[in-house]
């Protein structure tokens, strides 16, 4: 069950029966495209900032880093952030407000790194469709490879001490306190909720802005860039063709449901299947518009480390997955 559905349908009514707009044109495509999207952060950024004012009430900042830094966990924490990233069926900018949530909660940065890398390189595409047209074992090597990436990734970002690179404007309202010196007092929970609406909002109203513009660049790219062009460029079995596709994907976004037949298409065509792999993880995992907001939590010293990372890991999988085929 697709519970975004509801917004797709709203969508497709706005795009296709107000404005009468052809199914086959780029600019629906487009502006089909820029609504879905638009709503789906939109609404996640409201219900997952708001929870996260929750815990932050209930779980202090310095209680959630007391568990998270001075327990030994011996990655088992690296690698239920990579898990929950597999179950979450987000795309690379939905990722963000839960990513933004992590920070606010005091979760430290590697841990919250390796959810944003895992959230959309490994999820509900990879393992329900990629059996059926890849087959088992690439689906258990490619979720595998994801996993492994998005922990050493984490891993290698905590090293590098990086927390001076982040905004701590945005995090400041983290801050925020309820009135409760009268502890004798229970608080109406109607305040409570006033609360945890006001605090959370607080977050997404800061962020939204950057949403706008990071998914109308989005669509822009997703409406009018041809299938062919990308064809053209990457049915070469060449080594140079796993970077192209890579730097090919960057640009462009979609979710990875979006971009499966896609993938299948070029595979068909000829592609070989790492090169295909490549430019999928790149499309769904790295984009334009999750930069431009990621840019709004983040310093760029920061935003070049996970980009350079995680581009590192996807030419590891297009590189593995050439040489097995």
């Amino acid at each position: 069950m697709d519970l975004f559905n509801p917004i797709q349908i709203f969508a497709d009514f706005i795009t296709f029966n107000l404005f009468g707009l052809a199914d086959s044109s780029y600019f629906a495509a487009a502006l089909n495209f820029f609504i879905y999207d638009v709503l789906k952060i939109g609404l996640l950024l409201i219900v997952i900032n708001f929870f996260m004012a929750v815990v932050r009430h209930y779980l202090p900042i310095a209680k959630m880093k007391s568990i998270l830094t001075k327990r030994k966990w011996y990655g088992l924490d690296y690698l239920l952030a990579a898990l929950l990233g597999m179950i979450t069926p987000f795309c690379s900018c939905s990722s963000v407000p839960l990513f933004i949530g992590f920070l606010s909660a005091g979760i430290p940065l590697g841990i919250t790194f390796t959810f944003l890398i895992s959230s959309p390189l490994i999820n509900e595409s990879s393992l329900l469709l990629f059996p059926s047209l890849f087959g088992i074992k690439t689906t258990l090597l490619y979720n595998l490879l994801g996993i492994v990436i998005s922990i050493l990734g984490g891993i290698l970002i905590q090293k590098l001490k990086l927390e001076r690179f982040i905004n701590t404007d945005l995090l400041k309202f983290q801050n925020h306190k309820l009135d409760t010196s009268n502890s004798q007092k229970k608080i109406p929970l109607k305040k409570l909720l006033s609360y945890f609406w006001q605090d959370g909002f607080a977050i997404t109203k800061s962020i939204f802005p950057y949403v706008i513009l990071g998914v109308a660049i989005g669509a822009l790219i997703h409406g009018f860039v041809p299938q062919q062009l990308v064809e053209q460029y990457l049915s070469q079995k060449e080594w140079w063709t796993v970077p192209l596709a890579t730097l090919m994907g960057v640009p462009l976004y979609a979710n990875s449901v979006s971009i499966i037949p896609i993938i299948q298409a070029l595979v068909l065509k000829g592609v070989p299947l790492g090169t295909s792999l490549a430019f999928m993880t790149a499309t769904v995992a790295l984009s334009i518009p999750e930069a431009l907001i990621l840019k709004k939590v983040m310093k760029w010293q920061l935003l070049a480390t996970f980009f350079a990372i995680t581009i590192a890991g996807i030419l590891l999988i297009g590189y593995i997955f050439n040489w097995l085929n």
